[in-house]
């Protein structure tokens, strides 16, 4: 009996890329879910951001709207640009024309503010010393991990589709990509791309493997019960005058009961 013919791309796919592009991501997408069950499980009290706003704030005002708009608008980008198909955009009418300028201008826009964020807040924690003596582990891995990851995916579309001559990476980065989640990978989708995206790729892989230990969680963590919760009774404790002392005969004033969030 005569073997099966392999795909092409299949039969020259090395172990090296089968390493790179399936076993990394994989290993990285399992230690994601599962430092999550054992950080929450393990350590409730440390899922949180860590916030310093009372050691500085004049720079957190600024740096944390820009890195945080910044990264959300990043990764609308990437859910767009990586997990829905060309196809899919061109039968909603945007063509791929249209869609390579806009993914291109608004996600330099986003990356701009996002990386001018991210090192107003690294700058930050450098230079002001509480906020440096309280840097743990965890954020000396993340801080240069994350910057490292933004700054080749803005340099990735900054020489390649800003000054470059444009580079489809829906045909090549994409596909690997969605393969990856739908259990079908596809190395040789991304083999060929230029090395800005594959070191971007990797370097996501590894940011993803790191977030459950990091201050990262709070991302899962946003305050929405908040808006249900009920009122707080407070009670404001003033320091009675002298008139009115005299007029209680020395006793203080019946605490006035108020309501707040």
């Amino acid at each position: 009996m005569n073997a099966p013919l392999l795909p092409v791309a299949a039969a020259s796919t090395s172990g090296a890329d089968l390493l790179l592009w399936v076993a990394f991501p994989y290993v990285c997408l399992a230690v994601f879910v599962v430092g999550h069950v054992w950080r929450y499980r393990q350590d409730q009290f440390g899922w949180t951001s860590r916030t310093s706003q009372l050691f500085e704030h004049r720079w957190l005002r600024w740096a944390g709207p820009l890195f945080h708009l910044g990264a959300f608008m990043v990764i609308g980008g990437h859910v767009v640009g990586l997990a829905v198909p060309d196809t899919w955009t061109e039968a909603a009418g945007i063509s791929e024309h249209a869609y390579h300028t806009t993914a291109v201008w608004a996600g330099s826009v986003a990356g701009v503010a996002m990386v001018t964020g991210l090192g107003m807040l690294c700058a930050r924690r450098l230079l002001t010393r509480p906020i440096r003596l309280g840097t743990d582990r965890s954020d000396k891995v993340l801080f240069p991990l994350l910057s490292a990851t933004v700054l080749l995916g803005l340099s990735a579309t900054a020489t390649h589709n800003v000054f470059g001559p444009g580079y489809d990476y829906r045909s090549t980065v994409s596909v690997w990509f969605r393969g990856v989640f739908t259990l079908q990978p596809q190395p040789e989708a991304i083999t060929g791309a230029p090395l800005l995206f594959q070191l971007h790729a990797l370097t996501a892989c590894l940011l993803f493997a790191a977030w459950p230990f990091t201050r990262l969680v709070h991302v899962w963590s946003a305050p929405i019960g908040y808006l249900a919760r009920p009122y707080i009774v407070y009670r404001r404790r003033a320091v009675p005058t002298a008139a009115v002392r005299a007029a209680t005969g020395g006793t203080r004033r019946a605490p006035h009961p108020g309501r707040t969030r």
